[in-house]
């Protein structure tokens, strides 16, 4: 197996931000992408990663391979990979996963490859009656306006526009965002649809903006939110987020 990327923060922002979420995990590799599907360590959120084949302008994968990794230990190798340089990924003699970055100088780092004792992580079959297909920084600013009053924010869907709000011990905040040409709030059945989730979480999420410029937002009341980012011909990355439950 030997994948070259020419534009390393693909893969560098990529792992950053699911690292955030979970220490170790499992990639698939098989000859069109790169995927992983992962559980943070509370069971409140999943991750789903596709870094697609046409990312990278070397991409040898002889057969599927199954490999998982200490993500905080490869974030800091990558982190290390400069905008100009080329980043390969191989498995070594040793059985280690090499990490090569390339431009003026050649410095390779080896990983150990792990063992995880998980079952196989099943995406949950979803159904919404919400989409709002938007530009990511319009959700970030939301998020952060409402940061600032609580800990949990909720979505409230209708017609014409997503509301953001936040309630704290005595402040409160709202954000309204029209339906527009940027912006498409599609909503099926109801006239409205309010759901409740952690902004700690979002935060940690919404990071994905910096890889991917669009975003779908996905809910219903009292059920799991899910966020899309998507680079077409090059990434997808989705998070499920479990919700907030209120008690009457």
């Amino acid at each position: 197996m030997k994948l070259t990327l020419a534009e390393p923060r693909f893969l560098k922002d990529s792992i950053s931000i699911i690292s955030e979420l979970v220490n170790e995990a499992n990639f698939k590799i098989t000859k069109e992408s790169i995927e992983l599907v992962a559980m943070d360590p509370a069971n409140v959120a999943m991750v789903i990663f596709k870094l697609l084949s046409t990312s990278f302008i070397e991409y040898d994968v002889p057969e599927d391979t199954t490999l998982a990794v200490n993500l905080t230990n490869l974030k800091q190798v990558l982190r290390r990979a400069k905008a100009n340089d080329m980043v390969t990924l191989e498995i070594g003699q040793d059985n280690k996963l090499n990490v090569i970055l390339k431009s003026g100088t050649k410095r390779t780092f080896s990983l150990p490859i792990i063992d995880i004792e998980e079952r196989e992580q099943k995406i949950p079959d979803l159904n919404f009656p919400v989409v709002v297909n938007m530009p990511p920084s319009k959700f970030n600013d939301a998020v952060e306006d409402v940061d600032i009053v609580g800990e949990s924010l909720s979505l409230t869907a209708e017609k014409e526009k997503l509301i953001v709000s936040a309630e704290g011990d005595t402040s409160k905040a709202k954000v309204e965002i029209p339906s527009d040409d940027e912006t498409k709030v599609i909503l099926e059945g109801e006239e409205k649809i309010k759901a409740k989730y952690s902004i700690e979480y979002l935060k940690k999420m919404i990071s994905a903006s910096k890889i991917a410029p669009n975003l779908a937002v996905k809910f219903n009341k009292d059920y799991p939110l899910k966020l899309e980012y998507v680079a077409v011909d090059r990434l997808s990355m989705s998070f499920i987020l479990a919700p907030r439950v209120e008690n009457d």
